[in-house]
């Protein structure tokens, strides 16, 4: 029976430990969502009104309502799980109350079966009736370490028990405060849809502004078309510059290897060593640079300081109100006016330089991954230097209809172009 009992109470204790960690990975993501709102709030505050910013305004509002709607899809997860730990810890308590008036009951029962009463004599009795002195003292022992063990195990129990309904008052409160809290973001979601809809509303009675926004729709994209272009044709030239550096490192190391075999021996016939060399081959510190970028997906911190959030995501999109559809390489990130680009991993600068529509913008190579800084008016890098992980590589442009800072940032593989949120933490 106790056994039984210590693997239920081993097994509530596993069920425990997963519960509470899955409630706190919800309430850090759900405060995670939360810095999101603060942060798109803050944006959408600076920026002022005005044609070309309506686009901008829409899309903060856009990700207003997506925050907004994960958070209150973490706090129902989190009042679920705040209500299976509440049952849990009831089931527990009544197992132990169970167990402990259990123990109370045989050890009345032991104590009074054997000291008739609970008289002195009778434990006198007891143990000078022992057939030997050592019999005596087996059973003096005995009745002392029974019931010191006796009495610690209620103890034990009794606290125990005490301590699991201390901590069901206080799952108790925290699922009435979280209930409050969802009710309160239900009411905010509710606000904000009815902005969202006021921007609609303003969009749809100025249709003298249609053209307007499809122009400005189409201006990005054609720019975005153009930096893709030169993107890959940037990374397409270095990673051919990689390699032919990975050929002609080992046809030396290949040769030095040869003289080095061939030293002191004279001959007539001297026999070139045959290299194969296999293409698209890495260095050595490329390989440890590329093992290390790919085993921090999910990690790497953003490519911008300040308050930011995602204005444009990675892909394509359409566009119904504009009838335009535009597509993305990689992902515009905003933040205050002064914010500045932030290197993601340690790498080398391979380019700088100017682009129509982007400012000045930076790739760095990773080993055989490159990211891409776009939007920059103020460099502090230049080529060929090495830079470590969140080092400031210049400081980004602020637009002045808007009052913000925006990068635009992509990730490669080599010549394969990656969506960077995954691989952001």
């Amino acid at each position: 029976m106790r056994l039984l009992v210590f693997v239920l109470i081993f097994l509530f204790g596993i069920s425990a430990f997963a519960q509470t960690s899955r409630i706190k990975e919800l309430e850090r993501q759900r405060k995670e969502a939360l810095l999101e709102i603060t942060n798109t709030n803050k944006l959408l505050t600076e920026t002022r009104k005005s044609t070309n910013t309506l686009l901008d305004r829409i899309k903060l509002i856009s990700n207003q309502i997506f925050s907004r709607q994960k958070v209150l899809g973490l706090l129902e997860q989190e009042i679920g799980g705040i209500g299976v730990e509440q049952t849990r810890i009831e089931a527990e308590i009544v197992s132990l109350e169970a167990e402990l008036k259990d123990k109370q009951s045989s050890y009345a029962k032991a104590i009074d079966g054997m000291l008739q009463n609970r008289q002195s004599e009778n434990r006198i009795l007891f143990v000078l009736s022992g057939k030997s002195l050592t019999e005596s003292y087996r059973r003096l022992r005995y009745l002392r370490d029974y019931s010191e063990w006796r009495k610690d195990q209620a103890n034990e129990i009794k606290e125990k028990s005490a301590n699991l309904k201390e901590r069901k008052e206080a799952l108790s409160k925290t699922k009435t405060e979280k209930t409050a809290l969802l009710n309160q973001r239900t009411t905010e979601q509710t606000n904000l849809k009815k902005e969202e809809d006021d921007y609609q509303k303003e969009v749809t009675d100025a249709q003298k502004k249609q053209k307007d926004l499809q122009k400005i729709l189409n201006q990005k994209q054609q720019q975005a078309n153009a930096l893709d272009r030169q993107i890959a044709k940037l990374i397409a030239e270095e990673v051919a510059r990689q390699e032919r550096e990975a050929k002609r490192i080992a046809e030396e190391k290949a040769k030095a290897e040869a003289a080095k075999g061939n030293k002191g021996k004279e001959s007539k016939e001297r026999t070139k060593p045959s290299i194969t060399v296999p293409s698209k081959k890495m260095s050595s510190e490329n390989v440890v640079l590329s093992n290390n970028f790919a085993s921090n997906k999910g990690k790497l911190p953003y490519p911008i300081s300040g308050n930011y959030v995602i204005t444009t995501r990675f892909g394509t999109h359409q566009h119904s109100k504009w009838n335009v559809t535009t597509s993305s390489s990689g992902i515009d990130i905003r933040s205050q006016a002064g914010a500045e680009a932030k290197a993601v991993f340690n790498g080398e600068v391979t380019y700088v330089a100017a682009i129509p529509g982007y400012n000045t913008c930076i790739i760095m190579r990773h080993g055989n991954y490159y990211t891409f800084y776009g939007n920059i008016e103020s460099i502090y890098v230049k080529q060929g230097d090495k830079i470590k992980t969140g080092q400031s590589l210049g400081k980004v442009y602020t637009d002045p209809d808007t009052g913000a800072s925006q990068i635009h940032f992509q990730l490669w593989q080599k010549t394969t172009k990656l969506n960077p949120e995954p691989w952001l933490r």
